[in-house]
């Protein structure tokens, strides 16, 4: 992993080593739809607008950002398990979004996903040779039995469990074991890439040190590549060779692991980071601090122009709230060209020369066709909402009595 990121660190935008996966203009929106007998499209839900993404081989890729962001849809969009409405996204060369049927349950084989919650992943009719040889069936690797149940024992042992496990079912395991069985079942198919969709968010902080050493330990003896969901800051840092932070549908910042944590650029990385919390009180008590004011806006109306400028404590007038700025490497001296920011006036902000202030909260009306039958999605923020009508008094009758 080491080596990995170093190399990553050093090297140009166009590296030599292939592209495993290669994304571009990925979109996933999902309609809103209202009717007594025949539904009607009202809206759509953005929960990935734009996305390019590429992926080495042998690579870790580390995906953040706060729930509701679109990270776990983009996931799911690569492996089609989740269609996406626009985009294309490059398997090892074919492009899996516009396979459909027998072909991409074929091509299935060579990208696998481990879910975040173990338990509600797993059958609970099936024992665990049951739900590992299964996928080995579908695609035609257990044809001979002493072969396969050879794999078997091979499989339970790399993920560190005994032989005798093959016999049980999954609620005789405990959270960490059952993780181990779902990483098992993803490599019983030999695939080349691996979504690990939040995959110790459900475990103890103990018990992820074991299933990420464990990842890092699959990674080399397997030669696989990793996309990995995550909202933890640690774990993403500890197990990645590169970062992409999503916000609202799309990437805003994108850097090796080492660039990311050394020299965040987007204010709303900055404002993640700060969040950490560091065991050095003088050290805690010195560094910046930034509190993002209310919560993330609605996917379904997202913000013109920048998507982050209703929270953004460095915004500036015109640009930020009419223009959406694109993934660039930023004109700064030293900045590698792995270093990519979606803001306006990054180096402004990263010189000083735009200076942070105070965000006011304002709450967000939800235009709909027709008539309110109250099956409706509501403003942009509940907690904007909530502090705006506590503030003043409703600007119309039919408006929400202030909260408590």
């Amino acid at each position: 992993m080491t080596t990995t990121t170093e190399t990553i660190s050093s090297a140009p935008d166009d590296d030599t080593r292939d592209l495993l996966v290669d994304a571009r203009g990925v979109k996933v929106h999902f309609p809103i739809k209202r009717g007594v007998i025949f539904d009607k499209v009202i809206g759509h839900v953005y929960a990935v607008d734009g996305v390019d993404l590429q992926i080495r081989r042998g690579e870790t890729y580390g995906l953040v950002g706060e729930s509701g962001c679109g990270k776990s849809t983009l996931g799911k969009a690569i492996l089609n398990l989740e269609p996406p409405t626009e985009g294309s996204v490059l398997v090892d060369g074919t492009d899996v979004a516009a396979l459909k049927g027998e072909e991409l349950r074929r091509r299935r084989k060579d990208f696998q996903m481990v879910f975040q919650d173990p338990m509600s992943s797993l059958d609970p009719r099936q024992s665990v040779e049951s739900l590992l040889v299964e996928g080995m069936k579908a695609h035609g690797l257990a044809t001979d039995p002493q072969a396969t149940t050879r794999r078997l024992r091979e499989l339970l042992a790399a993920v560190g469990l005994p032989a005798a496990a093959l016999k049980k079912y999954p609620h005789e395991f405990s959270g960490g074991q059952r993780q181990r069985i779902g990483i098992a079942r993803a490599l019983a198919v030999e695939p080349k890439l691996i979504v690990a969709d939040e995959p110790v968010s459900a475990l103890d902080v103990s018990v992820q040190a074991q299933v990420i050493n464990l990842l890092e330990q699959l990674q080399d003896d397997f030669d696989l590549t990793y996309l990995v969901v995550a909202h933890d800051l640690a774990v993403v840092r500890h197990i990645s060779d590169r970062i992409g932070v999503m916000y609202l549908g799309g990437l805003v910042e994108e850097a090796t692991a080492d660039d990311l944590y050394a020299t965040p650029l987007h204010p709303y990385t900055r404002a993640l980071l700060s969040a950490v919390p560091v065991p050095d009180p003088d050290v805690e008590d010195a560094r910046e601090q930034i509190l993002l004011v209310g919560d993330l806006p609605s996917p379904s109306r997202p913000p013109v122009g920048c998507r982050f400028h209703t929270r953004c404590p460095w915004r500036q007038e015109t640009r930020c709230d009419e223009e959406r700025p694109q993934l660039r490497v930023l004109d700064l001296p030293g900045m590698p060209g792995t270093h990519k920011v979606a803001c306006h006036f990054a180096e402004q902000i990263a010189s000083g020369e735009i200076q942070r202030h105070g965000v006011a909260t304002t709450a967000t009306e939800q235009e709909w066709e027709g008539t309110d039958d109250g099956d409706v999605i509501g403003p942009a923020s509940v907690t904007e909402a909530a502090a705006d009508a506590r503030r003043t008094p409703p600007a119309s009758s039919h408006g929400s009595p202030p909260g408590p």
